[in-house]
């Protein structure tokens, strides 16, 4: 800000004034760079500055109060301003929050409105290949009834799933990508992944779908003679449709691969002519059933007996004809008998029963509904038999293979039929991938998309009644036309003609095929370029205006696989998986953001509930089942493996996803069931707070500290990782920042699974004293303290960490928590080490928990322990009976059902070597020094001068003079030498009455002297046992009472474990942490 300006009042500053005013554009964005408090700008297209004219954004001084703030965030005039003019993005595939204002392009507003933009893409999607060729034959097998369940649940199972999904595209602004980004952006990015890839596989095998149904129209009604392969022999027409079906089909796929390289555009403009078709084909449906009921089409059908015959092979349903008095046998004839003859030896059945001609298309006011309303269901390779027709059966071992009757291809069941025509309900999200042209996507997407499932449902379930009240139900589980001349059955009913359908079902599918192939690799470049599946990042290029080039060539292939399994029966499944498992998810989706109840979850829609969208999940779960329960577990598995590998591998996203949301909220839910209380014995495990030391560049000092952490744990429970930073925390928020990313990125790099904590504090006693308070929630809570030993105690610029370290002890127990103190740990093994041999050895000195059996036992769960030996040492006094102890001590290990080797030794009461005398000695005469190093600045000075002159008068030694420097007051050595203590006691007995005690003629405490001694000939029973071992646990000795004896505490610790490589001293909670009982 300028340092002195003047104030013109906004109304009587000129335009021109206020130009000059404003600085040029290259110093606004030069100050930009530079200004603020150095923190990050947020990334956002509402909350940019990085364009901002700094002249606009201080306009108004009476806002002078919040220029820091503003350095950061914008004013809301100028947030409304960007809100009112914010244009979505163009139909690609990056994610509008990560789009810079750099790349985004100007583009033209969007005017699609509902109809053209929702209702009509969606209709065009839901109707289509099923309704054309599968659909009759539904309600002929199914029966009116069943098939109007099977209807109703699909459609219902879509309708709940509509719901679901307008409430999430109504919840803010849904870009280009349509189901994949709901569901990633409410799922998060592993369900996201999944489902999204899920939702690919299904639009790609929905595409070989429609390639399939192409070529079955083409090859069965419309020029059956282009067919490549013919049937040599009777039974082998299916195998013969299928290899045809194979080779069209990958001509067409490669025919449409390089249309949807070529241009997109053309298939844009195509779409309206593929929506035509189809509706022009359902209008003549419906005026063909109009017409039904005053004048029915001629379509007969010839049956012999009950049994329907394809008439492809005759043309007269007769045995024989009469004419000019002549009895002459049909072509129906020889087809049954050995010759034309009327004395030849003719099919048992057909000689039994006659031949009969009936209406295929008795008209809608017939009452042939009744017939229809019930169940046909079939084996493989039965005859179509009409229901109440009267017939003689024949002989049973007559052979019908070759016979001109109508067979079923597959075998029928109510589970499959729902598999089959699932697929003609899918479609549902045609108007959500487009969100990015529509004027208003918000009220477009529920409106459209509610509005087209309506309808369709309506088409269909009203397309059931009408073709079991128009149609023989001979000529609807004729699923070919064979029995009406190879004619499309639906085709029959419609009016003017059968071929406004068949054209009109070619056209339409073809359509639908070529939109699958467009629109599958674009869902594959999103996920893609979202970053979060490693493995196919390289789909997510293309040309260089976007297209998809990569992932139109794997589209293309899998689709290839489609077209290779060559039944559309057997295809159609297959994407009922993939689609109800989409579904599932929108439902889940919506179903968790509702129960949680998050802030930002707040949708225009208003009409949606959570039950609703659990009854759309449970039916599609259910769906998924019925279908083809082996489908639905290798889809699932599919989706399954997907998930792990994105959370495995993938980036890390942060979405502000459902399943954080409801992490959280689950999270909160078991801390609260979790009692506050101790864990029973049972349950009991170390729950790690570490205590870490940072350097001055915020770098742990330690890592192995880490590796013994996540060897101890194996990533189970709890871990809080804590260090405390010295200083005042508005001084020290950055460093705190910086610390917390290097002990993050150790715990990553050690694999230690938990939580990060830095404290600041203004003394590093106090930030310990926080941690073992405070870390930790609720139930939640560590129970053991591992630290490190400070190595460094005894040097003077850091005297005081042996303080911090005895009172982190005494803390420790006062919250009965039990303490790991890890000695030399930077001799511990890295986690990629591995111990081949070698033995944990436990001296169990006193019981206090049985910490000391517990983690031997969970170290060895680590590859790194994991060979070697545990060995159980105690010790015997003089009255105990060692052989009954290693008896008992083996028992109980038994009963802990533990695997250690024990061991007992003993150690005899003896006279205090004068080593222990000496040792004693020097301890309290460096105590009684370093009380004396704590005066006051100027008594130190005296004191130093005070030696010196007398050191001088003496003519003494040069290391008296090194004595000398030693009591200096800005840098004190402590070595005690055995030359500095022959100097110093020849000192004039005068430096008493200058505050110092006679440390030289001082005798040593008893009971440190007892203290001593345990601790030396302790010291050496260890070492001749142990002291090849790989780890060494012993019970730690607790502090003294009396605070005075504070470091000869830590020197009793240092002679404890001297000589040792790796040691963990062990201080338990007091309370029980094993059980021998189950």
């Amino acid at each position: 800000m300028p340092t002195s300006f003047t104030v013109v009042p906004v109304e009587a500053q000129g335009p021109a004034e206020r130009r000059e005013q404003s600085p040029p554009e290259e110093e606004d964005e030069d100050r930009d760079r530079g200004a603020g408090d150095g923190i990050a700008k947020e990334n956002s297209p509402f909350i940019n500055n990085a364009e901002v004219d700094r002249g606009n954004m201080y306009e108004g001084k009476n806002m002078a109060l919040f220029e820091e703030e503003m350095d950061s965030n914008p004013m809301v005039s100028s947030l409304l301003n960007k809100l009112a003019n914010y244009t979505n993005l163009t139909q690609g595939v990056v994610e509008h929050e990560a789009d810079e204002d750099s790349k985004r392009k100007e583009i033209k507003v969007p005017r699609m409105g509902t109809f053209i933009g929702v209702y009509l893409p969606c209709l065009q999607n839901i109707l289509g290949v099923i309704l054309f060729l599968r659909l009759t034959w539904i309600v002929g097998t199914a029966g009116v009834l069943e098939s109007f369940i099977i209807v109703f649940m699909c459609c219902a199972c879509t309708m709940l799933t509509a719901i679901s999904m307008s409430a999430i595209a109504t919840n803010g602004v849904v870009p280009a990508g349509g189901s994949y980004y709901m569901i990633s952006r409410s799922l998060g990015p592993e369900f996201g992944g999944a489902v999204g890839l899920c939702f690919y596989l299904g639009t790609t095998f929905a595409g070989a779908m429609y390639i399939l149904g192409t070529i079955e129209i083409l090859l069965t009604y419309i020029s059956p003679s282009a067919a490549i392969f013919k049937a040599e022999e009777v039974g082998e027409e299916t195998e013969a449709m299928l290899n045809n079906m194979r080779v069209y089909g990958t001509c067409i796929i490669i025919l449409m691969a390089i249309v949807v390289f070529v241009g997109v555009k053309y298939v844009n403009k195509l779409a309206l002519v593929f929506l035509a078709c189809v509706i022009l084909s359902i209008i003549a449906i419906y005026a063909g059933v109009i017409k039904t009921a005053f004048d029915p089409p001629d379509f007969p059908i010839c049956l012999l007996g009950n049994r329907t015959l394809s008439k492809r092979s005759f043309d007269v349903c007769a045995k024989f004809t009469e004419s000019d008095n002549e009895t002459r046998t049909t072509t129906l004839w020889r087809l049954f008998c050995d010759s034309s003859s009327l004395n030849a030896t003719c099919d048992d059945y057909f000689s039994l029963n006659n031949v009969t001609e009936i209406q295929g298309i008795p008209g809608v006011m017939s009452g042939v509904l009744i017939d229809n309303l019930w169940s046909t269901y079939s084996e493989k390779g039965s005859i179509v038999e009409k229901k109440g027709q009267p017939s003689v059966a024949g002989s049973e071992d007559t052979k019908v293979g070759g016979l001109p009757y109508v067979f079923t291809d597959i075998m029928t069941y109510f589970t499959m039929l729902v598999g089959i025509y699932f697929p003609s309900v899918t479609g549902i999200m045609a108007g959500s991938n487009r969100s990015g042209d529509l004027k208003d996507a918000q009220k477009s997407i529920p409106t459209g998309t509610i509005l087209a499932i309506s309808t369709t449902s309506f088409i269909y379930l009203s397309c059931i009644v009408l073709f079991g009240a128009c149609i023989e139900g001979v000529i609807l589980r004729d699923k070919f036309g064979e029995a009406v001349n190879g004619n499309l059955v639906v085709g029959t009913l419609a009016w003017p003609s059968p071929w406004v359908i068949v054209i009109g079902s070619f056209f339409s599918t073809c359509g639908a095929g070529l939109q699958s192939l467009t629109g599958a690799p674009r869902l594959l470049q999103a996920i893609a370029r979202d970053g979060i599946v490693p493995f196919i990042q390289v789909f997510g290029h293309g040309k260089a205006n976007g297209e998809p080039t990569w992932a139109l060539l794997l589209t293309a292939g899998i689709c290839e696989i489609g077209i290779l399994i060559a039944s559309l029966d057997s295809v159609a499944p297959i994407l009922s998986m993939f689609f109800l498992m989409c579904y599932m998810f929108v439902n889940l989706a919506c179903a968790v953001q509702t129960l949680l109840r998050t802030p930002n979850w707040r949708p225009r829609f208003k009409y949606y509930h959570w039950t609703l969208s659990f009854l759309g999940m449970s039916l599609c779960l259910a769906l998924m089942f019925i279908c083809s329960w082996y489908y639905a577990l290798i889809a699932m598995l599919i989706a399954g493996c997907i998930y792990k590998y994105i959370e495995y591998r993938g980036a890390e996203k942060e979405w502000g996803d459902g399943i954080r949301g409801l992490s959280l909220n689950a999270a909160r839910y078991a801390l609260l069931r979790v009692e506050d209380g101790p864990p029973h014995t049972k349950n009991w495990r170390p729950q790690l707070l570490v205590l870490l030391n940072l350097d001055s560049e915020q770098l742990v000092k330690h890592p192995r500290l880490l590796s013994f952490t996540s060897q101890l744990k194996a990533g189970k429970g709890l871990t809080i990782v804590g260090s405390v930073l010295q200083g005042i925390y508005l001084d020290k928020c950055t460093e705190t920042q910086k610390a917390e990313e290097n002990v993050k990125a150790l715990m990553g790099v050690e694999k230690t699974k938990g939580f990060c904590q830095i404290v600041v504090s203004p003394n590093y006693r106090d930030g310990i004293s926080y941690l073992i308070q405070s870390a930790g929630l609720g139930g939640m809570k560590h129970n053991t303290v591992l630290m490190a030993w400070p190595q460094s105690w005894k040097q003077t610029e850091n005297r005081f960490s042996w303080k911090n370290f005895v009172d982190t002890v005494r803390e420790t127990t006062a919250a009965q928590q039990a303490l790991l103190v890890a000695k030399n740990i930077d001799l511990f093994p890295t986690n990629q080490e591995r111990f081949t041999e070698g033995n944990i050895d436990v001296w169990w000195i006193v019981h206090d928990g049985g910490m000391l059996m517990l983690l031997p036992f969970l170290l060895r769960q680590h590859k790194v322990w994991r060979k070697c030996k545990m060995r159980i040492f105690t010790v015997a006094q003089m009255d105990d009976n060692s052989i009954q102890m290693k008896k008992d001590l083996q028992m109980f290990l038994y009963h802990l059902r533990l695997n250690a080797e024990v061991e007992v030794v003993e150690m005899f009461e003896n006279d205090i070597s004068a080593f222990t005398y000496e040792k004693t000695l020097m301890m309290e005469q460096r105590s009684q020094m370093l009380k004396q190093m704590q005066l006051s600045k100027n008594e130190r000075e005296r004191e130093a001068q005070l030696i010196h002159d007398r050191n001088t008068a003496s003519h003494s030694a040069p290391a008296v003079k090194e004595s000398v420097a030693a009591a200096a007051p800005e840098k004190v050595h402590m070595t005690w030498t055995k030359e500095k203590f022959v100097a110093e006691k020849h000192k004039n007995k005068d430096s008493n009455a200058s505050g110092f005690k006679d440390i030289f003629n001082m005798k040593p405490n008893q009971s440190n002297v007892r203290r001593m001694h345990t601790a030396v000939k302790l010291n050496g029973v260890v070492l001749n046992k142990s002291q090849h071992a790989q780890l060494v646990l012993l019970n730690m000795p607790g502090p003294p009472k009396n605070r005075k004896g504070d470091e000869n505490y830590m020197e009793f610790l240092e002679v404890l474990t001297e000589g040792l490589d790796r040691v963990l001293l062990v201080r338990g909670s007091g309370r029980e942490v094993i059980t021998i009982y189950s």
